[in-house]
């Protein structure tokens, strides 16, 4: 099937990227897992490659490098790119072209034409921020989809907007994009 590469930050709502993941690997498709360096300490690596069959990855460099340019060989084929949940340090990150852990710099190295699916996941004070808005914002310029994030009761204890999409509507318009 596709190739779909997962990306993930440091959220509260990270146990959801493995949801979408095994749902992804379910399907069929081939789902290589990048984890932000604060998202490791989160939820380990290994439980992505459980879900998904193959090693997830944080470092590009030490002792679980693949090869000399893993960014290149990860950003190399793949049919679309989610990330998932996207914090707002990620998105700053990314709308600003910031290539400085595995994830940012492999995001940078994606050839332009291959759909990409931001899914933002934050408290609701921060996804109000200007500055969060503006890089989202720019996100969508550069040629980002973006899925809104749910209304409702956060792990932070507020309610409001912020809560990652449900793994299942993500997955859903990641087949609408592959044309499935």
């Amino acid at each position: 099937m596709a190739r779909i590469l997962l990306c993930t930050s440091a959220s509260a709502a990270l146990y959801k990227a493995c949801d979408l993941a095994s749902q992804l690997a379910q399907a069929g498709h081939d789902v290589p897992v990048l984890l932000t360096p604060s998202a490791a300490q989160l939820v380990s690596p290994q439980q992505f490659e459980a879900v998904t069959g193959q090693p997830a990855r944080v470092h590009e460099l030490g002792e679980d490098r693949l090869g000399a340019m893993d960014h290149i060989d990860f950003a190399r084929g793949l049919a679309a790119v989610v990330v998932a949940p996207c914090t707002a340090a990620l998105a700053g990150r990314i709308a600003m072209g910031l290539a400085t852990d595995l994830v940012t710099t492999t995001l940078m190295a994606v050839p332009l034409g291959v759909p990409r699916l931001v899914c933002p996941a934050m408290n609701p004070h921060m996804l109000a921020q200007p500055a969060v808005a503006r890089n989202l914002a720019q996100m969508v310029e550069d040629g980002w989809e973006r899925m809104e994030p749910e209304v409702g009761h956060m792990a932070c204890g507020e309610d409001g907007p912020g809560r990652l999409a449900d793994p299942d509507l993500i997955a859903q318009r990641l087949l609408e994009i592959l044309g499935a």
